[in-house]
């Protein structure tokens, strides 16, 4: 076993134009000065990182590196959440996710999609440049809007966009595992790929691809009810990253899972800050110990009620507290008796 590595923060919901939230040099003070040890970047932002620079150029990726560190900080990992969510959108969603893309490639999805496979492919290299062995992204969606089926979905349409799905992400896959990177997929929902069973139909049509592996955060799992423990017994080989994120499912008489179109704050199923949500962090740290997790816990903050930089200040601390550092001997080596094959041999009767 080994000690999980933290407490990281993801960038991702802190970074604006305002100090120290403005520039990576800031940052990665505020963030250390909380007591955190690492940094999650995403990849949209220039300020922060140049994707494109950052892999193909080793000299500016040990500058953005060197940044990080002169601040006590490693990067943990990169993220291409926005546009791995490119790589396959319903026409549903369009307009919506045009503001995901640079405003050249709006209007035009084909253009749009490209644009976002080599944002994929830039960052598996910037990753190895950066010497980083895993990053994040999301999976994109071509069946959300039938994820209920009302009407009832035609024959083979699932398998025809899983086929799709696969076809767009093998060729990125190549080139992660051609960088020696993971690339860990965050089940969530608007994803096709939104839990397990999906999952798993991505991994049949990318041939078991080694490098397609997950992120695991539990908050997305609460409030789809699904048993956030017993995913990690089914799928800790594939785990590579660790979301630290809590959520809350209060169902009433009057909503569910779907919310009903409420505002965060007042959905039954909402995203809060690390501990005063429902999720048992205990045992997941427990967990994801013993099966001999080699990653970094990294914050990412999302709460429907506390500031942003409360939520950041408790959640390093809390962190911290349930990292379990590995013991190196058993408990009751005190009463060992030695090894002598001879004396095993006379217990066993032979």
């Amino acid at each position: 076993m080994r000690t999980i590595k933290g407490p990281a923060i993801f960038l991702a919901q802190f970074i604006n134009d305002a100090a120290p939230f403005n520039s990576l040099e800031a940052i990665c003070q505020w963030a250390k000065g909380l007591g955190f040890e690492g940094v999650q970047l995403p990849t949209t932002d220039s300020r922060f990182i140049d994707l494109q620079k950052a892999a193909e150029s080793k000299t500016y990726a040990d500058e953005v590196k060197g940044i990080v560190n002169a601040a006590g900080l490693q990067i943990t990992e990169l993220s291409t959440h926005l546009q791995g969510q490119l790589v396959a959108v319903h026409p549903a969603y369009d307009l919506l996710f045009d503001g995901f893309a640079p405003e050249q490639y709006r209007n035009n999805p084909k253009a749009r999609t490209e644009w976002a496979v080599q944002q994929l492919k830039y960052a598996a290299k910037a990753s190895q440049n950066l010497g980083l062995n895993a990053s994040v992204t999301f999976s994109g969606s071509l069946l959300w809007p039938m994820v209920y089926p009302w009407p009832q979905r035609p024959a083979g349409l699932v398998d025809t966009g899983f086929k799709e799905l696969g076809n767009r992400w093998r060729p990125i896959l190549d080139a992660y595992d051609e960088a020696g990177v993971d690339l860990c997929y965050e089940i969530h929902p608007g994803e096709d790929l939104h839990d397990g069973i999906t999952y798993e139909m991505f991994l049949d049509e990318v041939n078991n691809h080694a490098r397609a592996c997950l992120l695991y955060d539990p908050s997305h799992f609460v409030l789809q009810c699904l048993d956030y423990l017993a995913f990690i017994d089914h799928y800790h080989e594939r785990i590579k990253m660790f979301h630290v994120k809590d959520a809350e499912f209060n169902p009433t008489g009057k909503q569910g899972v779907y919310g009903g179109y409420q505002s965060w704050v007042d959905r039954a199923g909402r995203f809060r800050s690390l501990g005063d949500g429902q999720v048992d962090f205990k045992a997941i740290f427990s967990k994801l110990t013993a099966y001999d997790f080699e990653g970094w816990a990294v914050l990412e903050w999302e709460c429907a009620l506390k500031h942003p930089e409360e939520g950041a200040r408790e959640g390093a601390e809390f962190i911290k507290k349930h990292i379990i550092p590995v013991t190196d001997k058993a408990f009751d080596d005190f009463a060992a008796s030695g090894t002598d094959e001879a004396l095993n041999r006379t217990l066993l009767g032979l």
